[in-house]
C-alpha cells in the first residue's frame, strides 16, 4: 500500500478544500442570506431583476473546477510517479 507523503497530503487537503469551500461554505453563506436560493438572478414578469443571489455562481463554480483539477492533477502525479517503497522482491507461500 502506497503511503501519503507530505505532497499528498498538502494536494488533497487543498483539492478537496476548495470543493468544499464552494460547495459546502458558500453554499452555506448564500442561505444565511436569505431569500432568494436561486443561482441566477430573478425576474419579473417584464424582465426587469428583483433579486440576485448574494455570490456569483461563477465564483462557486470556479472554486469547484479549481479543487477537481487540483485533485485531477495530483492524481496525473501518483499515476506517474513510481512507488520507490514498494517491495518487490517475491515472497515463498507454503501450501498447506
Amino acid at each position: 500500500m502506497n503511503q501519503f507523503d507530505i505532497t499528498d497530503k498538502i494536494a488533497t487537503a487543498f483539492g478537496a478544500g476548495l470543493v468544499l469551500l464552494g460547495i459546502v461554505g458558500l453554499g452555506l453563506v448564500e442561505l444565511l442570506a436569505g431569500k432568494p436560493y436561486s443561482p441566477v438572478p430573478l425576474t419579473n414578469e417584464a424582465g426587469e431583476v428583483i433579486a440576485t443571489p448574494a455570490i456569483d455562481p461563477t465564483l462557486r463554480t470556479g472554486l469547484v473546477l479549481l479543487g477537481l483539477v487540483v485533485l485531477f492533477v495530483w492524481g496525473l502525479y501518483r499515476a506517474a510517479t513510481p512507488d520507490a517503497g514498494a517491495d518487490r522482491t517475491p515472497t515463498e507461500v507454503t501450501a498447506d
